[in-house]
């Protein structure tokens, strides 16, 4: 038995559901995720597309998180799960370093390293993962890829034509065993991604030509009024000429 996992990206929607299941089950703590799902923008408005990617541990068959560890906290299980001992791990950040996915994070609570293990917990208990069991779309798959009749592995024989199924940095030759379809090379490489030059997230980053009036108002910028300079003196006469004018109104001498 070999267990992986394949997402079809053409099926994705981007609910993140799969991301709070899996923080919930497995009671990640904040700021840290096992999953998470990016998005690229592809095209140029208005002929623009949202594209969205699970990204999770690999389960490579060639771990190189598994290799590096100085006390075999990161091993395989019989049905190749790369799990993780936490009582075992002594936080030295090896794996997070080795991992070309970027998969491994330092659990800020225990100090020790944390990953997706597909829920193994709940796969020894006869059960799916909990991103699949959430998935509204069942754009997860999880099974068996040695089993030829595993849904699975007939998903990934009907869709392996001209390229259809791929996988992350097949280049690191880590014989990953999570598999994307659908999706291109800029949703997976992100240094296929272009970035146009001078823009940020958002919007068109620019600069100011110089520096403002300290004497401008943020009231001036809604009122209209100009950069007008005020010095102690003129204020002060101001204010005396203003009493002097109301106390003649009330009939002073």
């Amino acid at each position: 038995m070999k267990l992986g996992f394949l997402v079809d990206l053409n099926l994705c929607m981007g609910c993140k559901g799969c991301e709070i299941a899996c923080k919930v089950e497995n009671e990640v703590p904040l700021s840290s995720w096992r999953l998470r799902v990016k998005y690229i923008d592809v095209g140029t408005f208005p002929q623009t597309t949202r594209n969205f990617t699970p990204l999770r541990c690999n389960h490579c068959e060639n771990a190189p998180c598994v290799r590096i560890c100085p006390v075999s906290a990161l091993h395989y299980l019989e049905n190749g799960i790369v799990n993780i001992d936490s009582n075992r791990c002594i936080g030295c950040a090896g794996c997070m370093m080795a991992c070309p996915y970027g998969a491994i994070y330092m659990d800020p609570e225990t100090n020790t390293a944390d990953k997706c293990t597909y829920c193994a917990h709940r796969i020894e208990s006869g059960m799916m993962p909990s991103c699949v069991v959430a998935c509204p779309v069942e754009a997860n798959i999880f099974g068996d890829v040695d089993d030829a009749t595993s849904h699975i592995s007939r998903y990934i024989m009907e869709h392996q034509k001209n390229g259809g199924v791929q996988v992350r940095k097949p280049e690191k030759h880590t014989e990953p065993k999570h598999y994307y379809v659908g999706g291109g090379n800029q949703t997976l490489n992100p240094l296929a991604h272009e970035r146009i030059e001078g823009y940020n997230l958002f919007n068109n980053i620019t600069h100011l030509d110089h520096v403002g009036d300290p004497n401008h108002s943020i009231l001036d910028r809604f009122i209209g009024g100009g950069h007008t300079h005020y010095s102690n003196k003129s204020l002060a006469d101001e204010k005396i000429g203003s009493k002097t004018k109301e106390h003649e109104t009330q009939g002073g001498h």
